[in-house]
């Protein structure tokens, strides 16, 4: 006796369709799982032996075999046990097999016979959809997740019973979810910019709100150096709120990611605020970056179309650190194991925050003096590497402010959010069709063709070039700023104007004359 059923895992933030085949045979009752499964969910025999005991039905006893199929493919989770669950009961003739040819199994079942919530149902069941399949089942608890998924039947089951029930049953898949809700309502269009904070929280400091603008405007990565308590973590806490909401691709992308690390929290509809993400200094490579004996997402992934923030940046280890240079580059993250590589999205704007020493005042005037020694400063400063820095497009000082002063009333998040949301519109208008989006992506001839110089702009940028002995990727990550800070003015050429504001965002290219990376400590 044999019966078929289909299920899904999650390969990265992607679905993917396991079958899972049931065969019973006469012999000593056993049950063995082969198809390389993991300790979870070989544990699922037991599961599913109670389960289907206590909703009522019998669990045979013959020597059965169940089947993952792709069998290269590592299984792990306990998002099989529905469909191997429904394959013993069609097996075994308790449940027809009609009734779930071509429907998409998914969940855990607890002792009682219960269907428990599995993480990962939204990129399964859109892998489902393309895939041709008309009807998913997954658990009650999971419905409103699922249906945000259009085009495809979602079916609700709270426990094993129901499939005994008749009329109301699973087995009568039309009505696995009868009382569940029928549509699944979006999020006010407020709920992107539903802040605590807010730009004009920050005392002074308009330089480094304006960057803060740029880098939203242009989606630049930001860095922000000062002595301690100048606001540099309450700016770049506040980049988020300058953001436009999600758009209908990036708010499923971002939901399909926080649906596999298990995150969604039963909302009602797909995330529209950008994610911001602020991990502590101690997080291991694996957790930045992502990783596991089965790779799962870190926390660049965790910020795909969002912010990273990593605040008091050389407190992070070397090797975090260094990790982030090829998803700043790529945009993705791809990690290798001996069975395959996984790649993970990230496509986030980076902020980070650092002091200049190890006390915190080294390079600023005041009336804190730099205690720390000239070793000390260039142990401190060696945590970051130059390739690492480089890839990072502003870079800018915040002074210490000379009186306490009010919050400023006129750069409000409100309307910061308007210009960058003026400069995105330039950029959507000028890369149409051309697969780019913001000006930090701009790159090779797309540079070249886009980023046009005036004339004195030009010879601007050349002399500035020879005289701070530029990388190439810092020229070009200057260009790119100043074709920002031409949308943000409104201009499509870039002026001399636009390259010398972008020049100053660029606080650690300093002649080799002057001290390396800050200003002095007198000031010049």
């Amino acid at each position: 006796m044999y019966a078929k059923m289909l299920s899904a895992s999650v390969v990265g933030v992607e679905g993917r369709l396991i079958e899972v085949e049931v065969n019973l045979s006469s012999g000593l009752p056993q049950v063995a799982i082969v198809g390389l499964p993991d300790p979870a969910v070989r544990e699922s025999v037991e599961r599913v032996r109670a389960a289907i005991q206590n909703g009522g039905m019998t669990f045979p006893l013959d020597r059965i075999t169940v089947n993952l199929a792709p069998a290269d493919m590592r299984k792990e989770g306990s998002a099989y046990d529905l469909a191997i669950a429904a394959g013993i009961l069609s097996a075994s003739g308790q449940l027809p097999k009609e009734r779930l040819d071509g429907v998409l199994l998914i969940g855990e079942l607890s002792l009682s016979g219960e269907v428990r919530p599995v993480p990962g149902v939204l990129p399964m069941v859109e892998r489902a959809r393309r895939e041709g399949l008309r009807r998913v089942i997954v658990p009650r608890a999971c419905v409103a997740e699922a249906r945000l998924i259009e085009g495809i039947e979602v079916l609700g089951i709270a426990s094993l019973g129901e499939w005994k029930q008749g009329p109301r049953g699973a087995g009568s898949v039309g009505n696995a979810c009868s009382d569940a809700p029928e549509s699944v309502g979006e999020p006010a269009a407020t709920e992107a910019f539903a802040n605590d904070v807010d730009l004009a929280d920050v005392v002074g400091q308009t330089h480094g709100k304006r960057a803060l603008l740029i880098a939203a405007a242009g989606k630049h990565n930001l860095l922000v150096v000062g002595p301690p308590g100048t606001g540099k973590t309450m700016l770049c806490r506040r980049l988020p709120t300058l953001l436009p909401p999600l758009d209908d691709e990036e708010a499923l992308a971002v939901t399909k990611i926080y649906s596999v690390c298990g995150k969604l929290g039963g909302r009602q509809g797909l995330i529209r605020r950008r994610p911001f993400r602020s991990p502590h200094h101690s997080i291991s490579v694996a957790g930045l970056i992502g990783g596991g004996t089965v790779p799962k997402p870190g926390e660049v992934t965790l910020a795909h179309h969002g912010v990273l923030f990593l605040d008091e940046l050389p407190e992070f280890t070397r090797g975090a650190l260094e990790a982030l240079r090829q998803p700043l580059e790529d945009r993705r993250v791809t990690i290798g194991r001996a069975r395959g590589s996984t790649a993970f999205p990230a496509d986030f704007l980076l902020a980070v925050s650092l002091n200049p020493c190890p006390c915190g005042y080294w390079g600023f005037d005041g009336d804190r003096v730099c205690t720390c020694s000239a070793a000390a400063v260039a142990r401190y400063r060696s945590r970051l590497s130059g390739p690492l820095v480089d890839r990072i497009d502003l870079q800018v000082e915040m002074p210490r402010q000379s009186g306490r002063g009010a919050p400023s009333g006129e750069w409000t998040s409100a309307w910061a959010r308007e210009r960058v949301a003026e400069a995105i519109e330039r950029q959507k208008a000028r890369y149409r069709n051309s697969g780019i989006r913001w000006n930090s992506e701009l790159q090779g001839r797309k540079l070249a063709e886009f980023a046009r110089l005036a004339p004195d702009a030009e010879k601007l940028l050349a002399g500035i070039y020879d005289r701070l002995g530029l990388s190439h990727r810092a020229h070009d990550r200057i260009l790119k700023m100043s074709r920002t800070i031409a949308d943000l003015a409104a201009s499509e050429r870039i002026e001399a104007e636009h390259v010398a504001e972008a020049v100053r965002y660029r606080c650690l290219d300093k002649p080799a004359s002057d001290p390396p990376g800050f200003t002095s400590q007198n000031g010049k």
